[in-house]
């Protein structure tokens, strides 16, 4: 990273954010709290007005030295699509144990300070969008009270048939309440 990073300022790259995503969950590796640290570091060095960003399912935010690494970066990215961890369980298919309670509790530490992504989707099985969804998971909205929400739908090919994408406008439409709220939310459609 030191070496890309000294390559663009050489070259007069801008950089506004240096993101944790991708394949696979970002706190998973061993070294996530080392290497968090030394890109703070080396955002510091060469890029100071740059965002560091974590898009995580924040299912480890519970383990002290995950949760510590995220409350350092700028954006800590917690993923909550579902209000039950049953329905959690049929969109997101996590491996291993996965429990909306504890991902709740844990983003009620970091104090509202992180922003909450949520993918709107619908299928034969379920609706992100009918009443029974939507409505406890805007009660966990304004229980962890993110400074910042992010909601989109369906952009690529899924694993499984039958998924259905909502309109920039539908999704606008659902949100609604919580923007006279005052919450603060990106819509991607």
């Amino acid at each position: 990273m030191e070496d890309k990073l000294q390559e663009c300022l050489l070259a007069g790259t801008p950089i506004d954010s240096i993101t944790f995503s991708g394949d696979g969950e970002p706190t998973l590796n061993p070294e996530f709290p080392r290497i968090i640290r030394d890109t703070l570091m080396l955002r510091d060095a060469f890029y100071p007005a740059a965002k560091v960003s974590v898009l995580t399912n924040a299912t480890r935010i519970g383990r002290p030295e995950i949760f510590e690494a995220l409350k350092m970066v700028d954006n800590p990215i917690l993923k909550l699509d579902a209000p039950t961890s049953e329905l959690a369980a049929r969109i997101n298919q996590p491996v291993g144990k996965y429990d909306v309670a504890d991902v709740v509790e844990g983003m009620k530490k970091f104090e509202g300070d992180f922003v909450m992504q949520t993918m709107f989707l619908r299928s034969a099985d379920f609706d992100t969008s009918a009443p029974e969804v939507l409505l406890p998971w805007m009660d966990i909205v304004r229980e962890v009270k993110p400074r910042e929400i992010m909601v989109y739908t369906i952009d690529r090919p899924t694993p499984a048939a039958g998924l259905q994408k909502f309109t920039e406008a539908e999704m606008r439409e659902l949100v609604q309440p919580l923007i006279d709220e005052g919450y603060k939310i990106q819509i991607k459609g």
